[in-house]
This record gives structure tokens, C-alpha cells and sequence, in this order.
């Protein structure tokens, strides 16, 4: 089952510290996973960051959102305890526990508003007038790499629309300083030297494959809009038996047939498929054509700092 969202799992952590006995973090987590029957692999899931668990992060800020509240404590680091007042909601006995149920608490609804007021929500959607803040449905860090996202995604578009308009020449400079800032090719003269126009408005040629040149890479980019179908990838195979070069790279700003795809899974040739939404993603990633606007640093309270022990 895909993880629960930090709300859904409010109530099986404060049943978990029912006993009133202090728990630590890590068999707290255990037990919720349990209880949920997460498999492995729900476990496994990351944030796009890649940084931390779906599910740690989720149930570190069901914790959070509870202990504003005043229905869990953190004893000491990474231990957890149930106070009278989780005691006191647990007795109702709730079939759910939302931060619909935490407004009743006067310090998490200042605590909601004051974050409200402090940073825009690019989640949860403007409150109706007169109605109550809520908090977002999903994790402040899940908010903030949805909102990367979601640049990131415009940005590369923009970024592939502006390639295909651009000149065949500066479409051969741009591969190159690709390949280059991916470590390929030497330096920017070898580079240049070594890949030349096609006439098709490409890119064709041979580059070093490190900076040694122990190996060599074969290149061909075609800043196209229509589907590369297998053909022309068929065509490229047998360019890199005529110049003995056992690895090749196809770089295209449109996009590759799947028997093309196939075809290149079938041969015993390497033969690395690029098409236009990975070469933006790695002109993105890369700096090419992008400069930043602008940084953010998540921090964390550092623990073993305020350590006495």
C-alpha cells in the first residue's frame, strides 16, 4: 500500500505511546510500519531529494504537528512519550486523528497561523472567508520539492523549445559543452575539434571517452522534430562498426520509436539513447543554457550540538 499522508498517521503514533512509557524513535516507526503492513518497498520510497524516507519524514512531522498540539513530548532525542492530553483524545477513542481535530488545541492553531503568515502555502488552497487555516495536507518538504519540481519541469521545456529554434551551429557548441561538463572529450577545443556539423543540421563525430582517451565515444545529434525511428538508429550501428568504435551515444531533441528502443537492447554494441526530455534534463542538471536564481539550505536542529552528556 503507498504511504499514508502525515495526518493518516497521527493516530497509530499516539496508540503506539498509549502506555504513557517513554519510546524511542526507532521502535515507534517499526511498530506504525507494522501496523500499516508497509511492505519493504513502501519503506524504501524516497522524497525526490532522494534524502530521506517518504514514510520517516511523514511520521517526523505526525510527531511534530501532535506535540504543537500538546499530545506528544520529545523526552529527550529520539524519544518519544504520550502526555495527559493525548491520553485525554485517545479516550474518545477516534476513528481518525487530522489537524482538524488539533485546531481545538489553542497552541497548534497558533501555530498554524503564525506559519501561515510567516510563508505562503503553495499547497493547501485559499480558505473560504470566515473559515479556519488548515494546515497542508502534505509535509513542508514534500511542498517544497513539489515546487521544484514543478519549476524544473517548466524550465526544461523552455529549455528543449529554445534548442529547436536555435541555429544549427549553436546546436553543435551546445552538445559539445554538454559532453564536456559531462566529462567527456577533453576539453572544449578537442571537443569542437572532434565533433563537426552534419548535414542535417547535427552532430557527428568521435570524442574521447575520458580525459586520457583510453576509450572513444561515438556521437551523433540530430536536432529534429520528428520520432527517430529504428532506421536511422540502425543506420548509426553500423557508422560505429565502419569506425571501429564499440560505444555510441544518439542524441536527439525529439524523441525515439520503441523499436528503436528495442533494437538497441537487442545488439551487442552500446548504444545510449537520448532524446529530448533527458537532454534538457541533463542541460538542467549540467548548467547548460540555466544559470540560478536563486538557493535555499534545509537545515536541522543539530542534536549533538545541545548534547550536556
Amino acid at each position: 500500500m503507498p504511504v499514508p499522508d502525515y495526518q493518516a498517521l497521527m493516530l497509530p503514533l499516539l496508540e503506539r505511546l498509549a502506555d504513557g512509557r517513554e519510546h524511542l524513535v526507532r521502535e515507534v516507526r517499526e511498530a506504525v510500519a507494522a501496523s500499516l503492513c508497509l511492505s519493504e518497498a513502501d519503506r524504501a520510497e524516497l522524497l525526490p531529494s532522494g534524502k530521506q524516507a517518504v514514510f520517516d519524514n511523514r511520521l517526523g512531522w505526525a510527531k511534530t504537528y501532535m506535540d504543537k498540539a500538546g499530545l506528544v513530548r520529545s523526552v529527550r532525542r529520539g524519544v518519544y512519550q504520550i502526555t495527559e492530553r493525548g491520553k485525554g483524545v485517545l479516550a474518545r477513542k477516534p476513528k481518525a486523528l487530522d489537524t482538524n481535530i488539533l485546531m481545538q488545541f489553542d497552541e497548534f492553531k497558533d501555530f498554524i497561523t503564525r506559519s501561515n503568515d510567516e510563508a505562503v502555502d503553495v499547497v493547501a488552497p485559499e480558505p473560504a472567508s470566515g473559515e479556519p487555516v488548515a494546515a497542508p495536507i502534505i509535509t513542508p518538504e514534500e511542498a517544497l520539492e513539489r515546487a521544484y519540481k514543478d519549476l524544473r519541469k517548466k524550465t526544461e521545456a523552455e529549455l528543449l523549445a529554445t534548442t529547436l529554434q536555435a541555429s544549427p551551429r549553436f546546436f553543435e557548441r551546445l552538445v559539445v559543452e554538454l559532453l564536456v561538463k559531462m566529462g567527456y572529450g577533453g576539453s572544449l577545443e578537442d571537443a569542437g575539434k572532434a565533433l563537426g556539423r552534419s548535414h542535417d543540421g547535427g552532430v557527428d563525430g568521435m570524442i574521447k571517452e575520458d580525459h586520457l582517451g583510453l576509450d572513444v565515444i561515438y556521437i551523433q545529434a540530430k536536432r529534429w522534430q520528428n520520432t527517430v525511428g529504428r532506421p536511422e538508429v540502425q543506420g548509426f550501428a553500423g557508422t560505429l562498426e565502419g569506425e571501429r568504435a564499440r560505444k555510441g551515444v544518439f542524441i536527439t531533441t525529439s524523441t525515439f520509436s520503441k523499436e528503436a528502443r528495442e533494437y538497441v537492447a537487442r545488439i551487442d554494441k552500446k548504444i545510449v539513447l537520448i532524446d529530448g526530455a533527458q537532454l534538457s534534463g541533463l542541460m538542467f542538471d549540467f548548467g547548460i543554457g540555466v544559470n540560478t536564481v536563486s538557493a535555499y539550505e534545509l537545515k536541522r536542529v543539530d542534536s549533538d550540538f545541545f548534547s550536556e552528556e
